[in-house]
């Protein structure tokens, strides 16, 4: 319809420019030449092809509607390209030009990502010293190269030696010590030696990692028989929050040092490892948590609900398991400071021992820490509903984007109920926009 012959209107009038100026260069052309500038002829050329070039990607950008990206309902903005759209004589509220829209949030999702992005370290606007994040500026500057190497020779022989002895002592007295304290009875001292233990050997490996830790609203810390949750962004997030009180904590069960550190904790502390392709671990799991919160005098329990690392820049969707327990929800922001070091675990590119590696050669980690007030779910509302809204606390808490994706795109791809999802809307539409056209025929008189 009118799409096309705006289209065809706009190529036919952009053929006649470039005709137009292609005439008037030749022209300008001959007329140099046959005076002997070559050299100027060249230049002319080149800047009416760079024109032209212009011209069109600026008319290419105004078609699309990428210029200027503007967030509004499917309704809405189909509603805008059917404005000037004759009805169809056929009935039915389908129209062919419905297609531009698709087609123009397909190629704006493309330009800009907000899911893959998230996956990787955060880029830096300046060089904090570190690993370049733009291999195009490398070897700037012979003085900048020297200061570099003095970083080096500092980060790698004098602080790094002192950091990985700080951290065995500490990881080793984790190992040694909750296992001890497993074999006791079940006693009072036994929960005490327990937190006593975590919270020492928790301190120690943040002194490996030369940890600055800020906390803000230490009142609203979480309390025991209740479920603190935070956004993720490293396994040294535990390591963090731990430094301010222990808790007992549920997550993916690991192979490897991990997988050593987190049998040896769940002798001591009522910790849940499960795995996650399991149903019958995941059923499993939802029971031990609902056991673990009716019971107020166990430690809160310790959940990252997104279920995988983000970089730190933004907040993605919760996995909405611990918000249909009905326990109450302690929100806890943590954001790092990229500057003097990047805290973003990539699973994808390195194991645990060389993260631990690169943690314990960068300048510190430097993070904020902030505990919300508790939270609770509200009347009516349902699980999903309640995961987000602590999700968005989070996300304006700590200057972090909120996004509705799930971070499970980091390993798989998206799930067909996305694409559902958005068929199911634009049928309604279609359906909505149907029934009206027939209601509004009933209405009219009869002839």
């Amino acid at each position: 319809g009118w799409c096309v012959c705006v289209c065809v209107c706009v190529v036919s009038l952009g053929g006649v420019c470039v005709c137009v100026w292609s005439v008037w260069v030749v022209c300008v052309c001959v007329c140099v030449v046959s005076l002997g500038g070559v050299c100027v002829c060249v230049c002319v050329c080149v800047w009416s092809v760079w024109v032209v070039c212009v011209w069109s990607v600026w008319v290419v950008c105004v078609l699309c509607g990428l210029i200027q990206r503007e967030e509004g309902s499917m309704e809405k903005e189909l509603g805008e390209l059917r404005r000037s759209r004759p009805k169809s004589p056929l009935g039915g509220d389908f129209s062919l030009s419905d297609c531009f829209y698709f087609y123009r949030r397909g190629v704006e999702d493309i330009v800009e990502d907000e899911v893959t992005q998230r996956f990787s370290s955060e880029e830096l606007v300046w060089w904090n010293l570190l690993t370049r994040t733009n291999y195009d500026f490398h070897y700037i500057s012979l003085k900048l190269t020297m200061v570099w190497v003095l970083g080096v020779f500092v980060r790698y022989c004098i602080l790094a030696p002192l950091r990985i002895m700080l951290a065995s002592i500490g990881l080793t007295w984790l190992v040694i010590g909750t296992t001890i304290v497993g074999f006791l009875p079940e006693w009072r001292l036994k929960s005490w030696l327990s937190e006593w233990v975590h919270v020492m050997c928790y301190r120690i490996c943040a002194r490996g990692l030369s940890a600055t830790i800020h906390y803000h609203n230490k009142e609203n810390r979480p309390r025991k028989g209740g479920i603190c949750v935070a956004n993720h962004t490293s396994p040294i997030d535990v390591v963090i929050l731990c430094n301010d009180g222990c808790y007992a904590m549920v997550g993916q069960s690991h192979g490897g040092l991990m997988g050593v550190l987190q049998r040896a904790m769940a002798k001591a502390c009522p910790h849940i490892w499960f795995e996650r392709a399991d149903m019958k671990d995941r059923h499993l799991v939802a029971k031990r948590l609902r056991d673990h919160v009716n019971d107020k005098t166990k430690l809160p329990i310790l959940i990252f609900p997104e279920g995988t690392c983000i970089n730190n820049t933004s907040v993605m969707m919760f996995k909405k398991g611990s918000f249909e327990i009905g326990a109450t929800i302690y929100p806890v922001a943590i954001k790092y400071d990229p500057q003097f070091g990047d805290a973003f675990w990539n699973s994808a590119k390195y194991n645990m021992v060389s993260y631990l590696l690169r943690m314990m050669t960068s300048w510190a980690i430097v993070c904020d820490v902030w505990y919300l007030p508790a939270m609770h779910q509200q009347e009516g509302e349902d699980a999903v509903q309640f995961a987000n809204r602590v999700k968005s606390a989070i996300a304006h808490q700590g200057g972090l984007l909120d996004l509705c994706w799930d971070g499970g795109l980091k390993r798989a791809k998206v799930k067909d109920t996305f694409k559902e999802q958005q068929q199911k809307m634009y049928s309604n539409m279609l359906v909505r926009g149907e029934e009206e056209s027939s209601h509004n025929s009933d209405k009219l008189p009869p002839p």
